[in-house]
C-alpha cells in the first residue's frame, strides 16, 4: 500500500438517500485502518455537497475520475444494481480493490465476468452479503461446526419484509424483473447467503418464485404500472451434507418481521432471529434439554470499535474491518467476487426451478 490507511473512493455518496452514506460512510469514519478520500456521485453540485458533509478532500461526477486517481486504493460501488456492472468493472480495470453492493451484477454473466477480471487483475475483492458480519450469525456458523446440533438434519429459513403497497417515482426503475432486484436477488440472496454460510451450500432445489402485487402507485406523480418483479420466493431441496432445507423469504404489504434461521440435527436445536444489517438473537437447546435459551455472544466476535453506531453500519463496519486484512496480506477473504458467482447460481437455479416447475440440481 502507498501509504498507511487505505483509501476510499466512494460511488453512491448522497447526502440525502442510499446506503452509501446511512452504512458504508460511518462504518468507513469509524474504522482506523481507513480514510475516506474520495466520494462521486452523479452531478457536480451533489458530490461537492457529500465531500463537504462527510470529509472526503475529493469530489467526482465521473466515475472514471475516481477509479484512476493515483490516491485511490479501494473503489465502493453502492448504487442502483444495474450499474454496478459498468462501474465495479471500470474499477477492476484501473487495479483497484473493489466492495460492491449485492447482488454484484443483474445477471449471472454479468457477475462471472466480474469475478473472472478481479482474478486477472489479481485485486481484492468483497461482495456486500454483510451478514455475514453479524456475531450473532457467525456464533451460530461456530456451534454447528462444534457439533452442537449434531448430524444437521433439516433447516428452516422465513423472512417477511412490510414495503406497503405504493412507491414513489424515484423506483420505477425497479418495477421489472429486468432490473435485478426483487425478493429473489436481494432478500432471498442475502438471508441464503446467511443460511449457507452457516451449514454449507445448496445441491439441488425446487422453486415458486412469485409476484403478488403485480401493480404498483407512484404516489408523487399519480400513476399505477405494471411489476414484475418478484415479491416472493419458496424454495424447497438439499445441503450438500444430504439435509433438507425449506426456505419462504417474501415482500409484503404491512406487519412485517425478520428473518428467522432454525436448524434442526440429531443432538440438539439452533434458532437465530435477526437481520443482515445489525446482530441480534440466537437461541439453541441440547437433546437433554426442554426449553430453548437465548446463547451468549463472545466479545472476540465484535471486531469493531465500540463507537461504530448500531443498525446498518455495524455489519459493514465488520467486513470492512476484515477486508482491511486481506488488502495488507494478500489473502483471500470470502464473500468475495467468487463467493458472488455462487450465490448468483443458487438464484439462477431457483428462477430456473420455478419456471419449469421441476428440480434443479446445482453444479458442484
Amino acid at each position: 500500500m502507498a501509504t498507511e490507511k487505505i483509501r476510499v473512493g466512494l460511488i453512491g455518496a448522497n447526502v440525502n438517500r442510499g446506503w452509501g452514506p446511512s452504512a458504508h460512510i460511518p462504518a468507513l469514519l469509524a474504522l482506523p485502518e481507513y480514510e475516506l478520500t474520495a466520494v462521486c456521485t452523479a452531478h457536480k453540485e451533489t458530490a461537492e455537497e457529500a465531500a463537504n458533509a462527510f470529509g472526503a478532500r475529493l469530489a467526482f461526477s465521473d466515475h472514471e475520475e475516481l477509479v484512476q486517481h493515483p490516491d485511490i486504493d479501494l473503489v465502493t460501488v453502492s448504487v442502483r444494481v444495474p450499474f454496478h456492472h459498468e462501474l465495479t468493472t471500470s474499477a477492476l480495470q484501473a487495479g483497484k480493490h473493489v466492495y460492491t453492493e449485492w447482488p454484484l451484477g443483474v445477471t449471472l454473466q454479468e457477475t462471472q465476468d466480474m469475478a473472472a477480471l478481479a482474478r486477472t487483475q489479481g485485486v481484492r475483492t468483497l461482495i456486500g452479503l454483510q451478514g455475514r458480519g453479524s456475531p450473532a450469525l457467525i456464533r451460530l456458523k461456530e456451534l454447528v461446526a462444534e457439533g452442537y446440533v449434531g448430524e444437521v438434519l433439516a433447516c428452516h429459513l422465513s423472512a417477511f419484509g412490510a414495503v406497503g403497497l405504493d412507491r414513489t417515482s424515484d423506483r420505477i426503475w425497479a418495477k421489472d424483473r429486468s432490473s435485478g432486484v426483487g425478493a429473489l436477488q436481494i432478500q432471498f440472496g442475502h438471508y441464503m447467503d446467511a443460511l449457507c454460510f452457516c451449514v454449507g451450500d445448496i445441491t439441488e432445489v425446487s422453486a415458486v418464485v412469485s409476484t403478488q402485487v403485480s401493480q404498483w402507485t407512484f404516489t408523487d406523480v399519480g400513476t399505477t404500472m405494471d411489476v414484475t418483479t418478484p415479491d416472493n420466493v419458496l424454495m424447497s431441496g438439499k445441503l450438500a451434507g444430504g439435509a433438507v432445507v425449506s426456505a419462504h423469504v417474501a415482500s409484503i404489504p404491512w406487519h412485517g418481521r425478520g428473518p428467522k434461521i432454525e436448524i434442526y440435527g440429531r443432538e440438539g436445536t439452533l434458532v437465530y432471529h435477526g437481520s443482515h444489517i445489525s446482530h441480534t438473537k440466537l437461541e439453541g437447546a441440547r437433546s437433554t434439554e426442554a426449553d430453548m435459551q437465548e446463547l451468549p455472544i463472545p466479545e472476540r466476535l465484535m471486531w469493531v470499535p465500540s463507537d461504530v453506531p448500531q443498525g446498518p453500519p455495524f455489519n459493514v463496519a465488520q467486513m470492512y474491518r476484515r477486508f482491511a486484512e486481506a488488502i495488507q496480506s494478500g489473502e483471500r477473504m470470502e464473500p468475495d467476487f467468487d463467493t458472488a458467482v455462487r450465490r448468483h447460481q443458487l438464484l439462477e437455479a431457483v428462477q430456473t426451478a420455478s419456471d419449469q416447475g421441476g428440480r434443479v440440481v446445482l453444479d458442484g
